[in-house]
């Protein structure tokens, strides 16, 4: 049996108060007490789609990151749980998950830091933003349930592809959790289509090749995929990778719904050791200053 922490929290939207504790039998069943609600906004053009790597430095300065990029106007929140062997990350964020893992990050830390954010911020979108191992550890439908009842609204597994992810839909669904894929400008039509049909929430589109890290210009291929993946979708398009600055924040909401910042961010975080929250604060308001 894999413990769960007792959360001790709710979302704030629900009309009751479930509560998450240890052992298969307590878990919630998230279907029957949550309201149907849109979890996502992207009034704002481009809305801020904002990563932190949760543990890093530690849980307490996360959490106090998070809150200070929502209220400097981040719109969504992806929550990035630590990971060992990474395939997509560049090395700012593999730092970072080495020191989030050092100090014993799990993904029940993430869901447990979900839970409170939740306590203090309604509208905010919340992504689990993860690779698929640690989900697996936990069990798919675990994982579903106990993000749900922990205020999650989406998650975005990067190394599932659509092909084996029968039994993860599933279980979203059944938690009324977005289900967000990746789209890359070497994505062939078919493939857009795919995952177009799968996608719920927005559509993450990959603005290159490569890992992910700040860059001094965004690829024109950005433009072209989200062109592209219109032509297969209603869903918004947030586009990722790269963007580190203001001027390119503002370029992306010129043709999609919304810009990710991950690398950027987390580098802020490294580089402002005592001074993370304010640091990052900062940082987005000159995005988001920009970017309106």
């Amino acid at each position: 049996m894999y413990l769960m922490v007792n959360f001790g929290l709710r979302d704030p939207r629900l009309n009751s108060s479930p509560t998450i504790t240890s052992g298969d039998s307590d878990l919630i069943q998230p279907s029957a007490i949550y309201n149907a609600f849109v979890p996502f906004h992207f009034e704002s053009k481009p809305a801020l789609v904002a990563y932190v790597t949760c543990g890093d430095p530690d849980l307490a300065t996360t959490r106090d990151v998070i809150l200070a990029a929502i209220e400097s106007g981040a719109s969504i929140i992806e929550l990035g749980v630590p990971f060992s062997d990474p395939l997509a990350d560049g090395p700012v964020i593999q730092r970072a998950s080495e020191r989030a893992l050092a100090h014993g990050t799990s993904l029940e830390h993430v869901l447990k830091l979900a839970a409170e954010i939740r306590e203090h911020s309604q509208s905010v979108g919340l992504v689990v933003f993860s690779y698929l191992n640690p989900i697996l550890r936990m069990g798919l439908a675990k994982f579903c349930h106990v993000a749900r009842a922990a205020g999650i609204d989406g998650t975005l597994i990067t190394d599932l592809p659509i092909e084996e992810s029968a039994e993860y839909l599933r279980e979203a669904r059944r938690n009324d959790l977005a289900t967000i894929f990746l789209a890359a400008p070497t994505s062939t039509d078919q493939r857009l289509k795919q995952i177009a049909e799968v996608s719920t929430g927005f559509i993450y589109a990959i603005s290159r090749t490569g890992v992910t890290g700040e860059r001094q210009q965004m690829s024109g291929d950005a433009k072209d995929l989200v062109k592209r993946i219109r032509r297969f979708s209603k869903l918004p398009v947030a586009v990722g990778f790269g963007i580190s600055t203001p001027e390119q924040f503002a370029a992306v909401g010129k043709f999609a719904d919304a810009a990710v910042v991950g690398s950027a961010i987390v580098h802020v975080i490294e580089q402002n050791a005592g001074r993370e929250a304010a640091s990052v604060a900062h940082f987005i308001g000159s995005l988001v200053a920009r970017g309106s």
